[in-house]
């Protein structure tokens, strides 16, 4: 999944070398701070068997606990980085880091489901102004020719913190309690927070202007929202939950319809004059659809059928986060020689196979024999899918526009994991009460890996079709851009002056 990049700094104040204590203090900061959101991002869903039974919560409930923080973050992350252009991005940062603990403070404490709920949206408030700004302050504070160091050292430290999140979730469900998933944000947070303010600079962009597009961010949220709450509920088909689905596709249509009409969009509509970026953030949705409705269900699978405590199926996601740490970066070097085609196709074909294997995970399941072939299949499909997809991204548009373009896509991504928790329940014929029942959780989830592994599949589908090695690439004048894409040559005429990258 790609992070949204900034505006170029117009900040007075010099830039910092990473060898420096401050350097190394601004290092720090970014990376506790990216490390709250990360570890919550892959700990809670191991916590979530024993969150339903302690609260006595149903399948929904579960859903809305990973569900009601993707909301808030998706609707509002661009949002986010906007704010911090426009106010500081120290300071949006740090308002992030507090509002996140304080989001993740009432989730630890939160004595029934609705409450849990409740701090779990706020949590995402936090995690929209936190996000944008831990990469946007290495670039706006670390010397130009120390950021490549720091940008591989904070997404090393990161890599870290996402292959510790499962075991580590796992260690403080079985142990301490599944709240200390939430709580352990609290002490990360009461570190960050002095940090940044006494040795991280202050900078905004001087060139933000124009109105904040309130209304296209309420609208996105408001359809968001709808949708979510259709397709959770979609089994008592009552009144309410028909009228949410149609309100919820209107707003979204109306979304659509503001964005092209405003001067200053949230999401620019001429930013998909780019074929290559239009093809990009498809392959994205169906991906990143399947790689959450994977998650989601292999950790409920693994404890509620195979009958490992909750450290073991943390633990064994540990093959697929281990062979991204180890192996993206050579990915995106070997991506970058031979073109986005061929690591969009094959790794969502890899990961579809891995989807597959995970049919044989069942009652009893042997982890060396059942579990662990299928997430290393997964981790290389992931290898060769996602340092490949965040560079096509970029690449994609005019490099002005590589904040904006890497913060859709990352909002794309979030918003294919929403849904896909939302509706994959639904799709596969699991009831309320199925994660109580082995047996009836077993074929539920057969059949949502299906749907995972067709998922899969139509993106590598879409990759295969749009997108297409540098030796085809041409210019297109209507986006800006070099577009490898599934189109004819222009004529040079056509092309203007400018000359295809080697």
């Amino acid at each position: 999944m790609t992070v949204p990049a900034e505006s170029p700094d117009t900040s007075p104040e010099p830039a910092v070398a990473l060898a420096s204590a401050r350097g190394r203090w601004i290092l720090l900061t970014t990376v506790l701070g990216s490390t709250m959101a990360m570890l919550d991002g892959t700990v809670v869903n191991v916590a979530l068997p024993r969150i339903g039974e302690d609260l006595d919560a149903d399948l929904a409930v579960l859903q809305w606990t990973v569900n009601a923080y993707l909301l808030t973050l998706a609707g509002l992350i661009l949002v986010g980085g906007s704010l911090s252009d426009r106010f500081g991005r120290r300071r949006i940062f740090t308002l992030g880091v507090v509002w996140f603990a304080v989001g993740s403070l009432l989730c630890g404490i939160a004595p029934n489901a609705g409450v849990l709920i409740a701090a779990r949206a706020l949590q995402g408030i936090g995690g929209a102004l936190l996000a944008p700004g831990s990469l946007a302050l290495i670039q706006a504070s670390i010397r130009a020719e120390d950021r490549g160091r720091a940008i591989g050292l904070w997404s090393g430290f990161g890599g870290v913190g996402a292959a510790v999140g499962p075991f580590l979730g796992g260690w403080l469900v079985d142990g301490p309690g599944w709240r200390w998933v939430f709580l352990l944000n609290v002490p990360l947070a009461a570190v960050c927070v002095p940090v940044t303010l006494r040795h991280v600079p202050e900078s905004r962009d001087a060139q933000a202007h124009g109105r904040f597009d309130v209304a296209g961010a309420a609208l996105g949220a408001g359809a968001l929202g709808l949708v979510t709450y259709a397709l959770i509920e979609a089994r008592s088909g009552s009144p309410a939950v028909i009228a949410a689905a149609v309100l919820g596709v209107l707003l979204g249509a109306a979304f659509v319809y503001v964005e092209r009409r405003r001067a200053d969009p949230m999401v620019p509509p001429d930013i998909f004059a780019s074929r290559l970026f239009t093809a990009v953030n498809l392959v994205t949705l169906c991906v990143y659809a399947a790689i959450g409705g994977f998650f989601f269900l292999v950790v409920l699978q693994l404890q509620v059928v195979s009958g490992y405590s909750a450290l073991a199926a943390g633990a064994a996601m540990l093959p697929t986060t281990l062979l991204m740490l180890l192996l993206s970066a050579r990915s995106g070097e070997l991506g970058e020689r031979i073109g986005p085609r061929i690591p969009l196709t094959v790794g969502p074909v890899l990961c579809a196979v891995g989807t597959l294997l995970m049919l044989r995970v069942g009652p009893a399941a042997s982890y060396v024999q059942d579990v662990l072939p299928a997430m290393v299949v997964m981790g290389m499909g992931l290898v060769a899918l996602v340092a490949p997809l965040t560079s096509t991204v970029l690449a994609s548009v005019d490099p002005g526009r590589a904040g904006l373009a890497s913060g859709i896509n990352n909002a794309a991504a979030r918003v294919a994991g929403l849904l896909a928790v939302a509706a994959l329940p639904l799709l596969s014929g699991m009831g309320p009460e199925s994660y109580r029942s082995a047996t009836q959780f077993d074929a539920a989830f057969g059949r949502a890996m299906l749907w995972c592994t067709g998922a899969f599949l139509a993106g590598a589908a879409v990759a295969w079709a749009t997108v297409r090695s540098p030796a085809s690439e041409a210019c297109h004048p209507q986006c800006h851009t070099y577009c490898a894409v599934s189109a004819p040559p222009l004529e040079p005429r056509e092309r203007g002056d400018r000359t295809a990258p080697d």
